[in-house]
């Protein structure tokens, strides 16, 4: 019996740990000790806003990890997640006689930034901050969209969210609307499966040789039609007097004198062909691997980089590469196996216990303030750890008599 206790409580230990690993992951793709800004735009990294020192909505602008820590200590600071492309505003023109102390030469303001109303602390649609102390729905997820970045309430995206866990990444409506393309991806790649919107297919005659040239195109059955997106691209394609990216007949049919040259397939279009649509609503969850779903032609590079999301084509722009890459040299070492790794084993188990209990602890302080509507201010902080270090010494106490 106690064996099997013992298995069970390192079990939950392992099972915190990977928990706690997700949780710092975030951070430790960061570099905490150097400002950012001299790399430029970095591709992703932990971005933090500071409300001390740029409280206007119309100021927006956002700081890295390293400068949270040395330069706006002690600071109304609040984590915005990670952003793509950002480069490290502390210090700069938004922020007056504030100066950067880890790399106070920096230009105005960083124009290629973006930023939303996240810097303000308002997320979703509903524009409302987190934690929303006037939220009547309690535990509902937050979940953050790879396109704009934004963060969504579950129950304001438009879409039934089922096991979130395993699905990587979302797109909310809207820029799937600004993307439209990616809702031909989406009738086949996305979750849920696809249902199917198109008008049944009617009956019609074909001449004979019409007949013979539908059976040449092997992605399009007899009694399938293409859909009305597929009929317009290929309008599109005819004004714009550009080479179909579809294979012709006498290229597949291997003929040297009718076509010299072979021009690569489209995905998309052949998606398209396929006639299979998705309702257009709501936002999108997408599983594992999508992105390499994508087609990678010409035509379909300019259509992200106008629709602003060329990003998608780059597999290492996923949070989940992002994080992986957090839990290697330098920055990204567990500071929890850090701090264990010249321990035993039983004072492994210790310290894992000690910060499980330290991270319960907190988390009901937290709940509670919240339950009663409660400020966490400075006093209540140092009170609550003063009634660990209480309590601690009681136990410490109790064990020596």
């Amino acid at each position: 019996m106690a064996a099997n206790k013992d298995d069970a409580d390192v079990d939950d230990i392992l099972a915190n740990e990977e928990e706690l690993v997700k949780a710092l992951c975030v951070l430790a793709g960061s570099d905490p000790e150097n400002c950012s800004y001299s790399r430029g735009y970095v591709k992703r990294q932990a971005v933090f806003a500071c409300n001390t020192c740029t409280p206007s909505a119309a100021e927006h602008a956002g700081i890295c990890l390293a400068c949270a820590n040395k330069c706006h200590d002690g600071h109304d600071i609040f984590e915005l997640y990670t952003k793509r492309n950002f480069r490290c505003d502390c210090g700069n023109g938004k922020f007056g006689e504030f100066k950067c102390q880890l790399s106070p030469a920096k230009d105005e303001e960083n124009i290629r930034n973006s930023y939303n109303h996240n810097f303000s602390g308002c997320y979703c649609t509903c524009d409302r901050p987190y934690p929303d102390t006037d939220d009547q729905v309690a535990n509902d997820e937050m979940i953050q969209c790879v396109v704009c970045e934004d963060w969504f309430h579950s129950r304001h995206l438009g879409c039934t969210v089922t096991e979130p866990e395993e699905l990587q990444e979302m797109v909310c409506e809207g820029c799937m609307n600004k993307a439209p393309f990616l809702w031909s991806y989406a009738a086949h790649f996305a979750v849920p499966p696809v249902i199917s919107v198109s008008p049944p297919v009617e009956e019609v005659k074909v001449e004979e040789g019409a007949e013979k040239k539908e059976d040449s195109e092997p992605s399009r059955s007899r009694d399938e039609e293409p859909s009305t997106s597929a009929e317009q691209a290929k309008q599109e394609e005819a004004a714009n007097r550009s080479p179909p990216c579809k294979r012709t007949h006498e290229e597949m049919a291997g003929s040297p004198a009718k076509a010299t040259t072979r021009a690569v397939p489209c995905r998309l279009k052949e998606l398209q062909i396929k006639g299979l649509e998705r309702l257009r609503q709501g936002a999108v969850f997408w599983p594992y691997g999508w992105r390499s779903k994508l087609c990678t032609c010409t035509s379909c590079k300019k259509a992200y980089v106008a629709a602003e999301v060329q990003f998608l084509m780059d597999l290492s722009d996923t949070i989940l590469a992002y994080e992986n890459e957090g839990l290697a040299e330098p920055f990204g070492q567990h500071p929890l196996m850090m701090l264990t790794n010249s321990m035993d084993r039983v004072q492994q188990l210790e310290v894992i216990y000690g910060f499980n209990e330290l991270t319960t602890s907190i988390n009901a302080f937290l709940d509670q303030c919240v339950a009663e509507g409660k400020t966490v201010t400075a006093e209540a902080v140092h009170q609550f750890f003063e009634e660990l270090r209480a309590r601690k010494r009681r136990r410490t106490n109790a064990g020596y008599q």
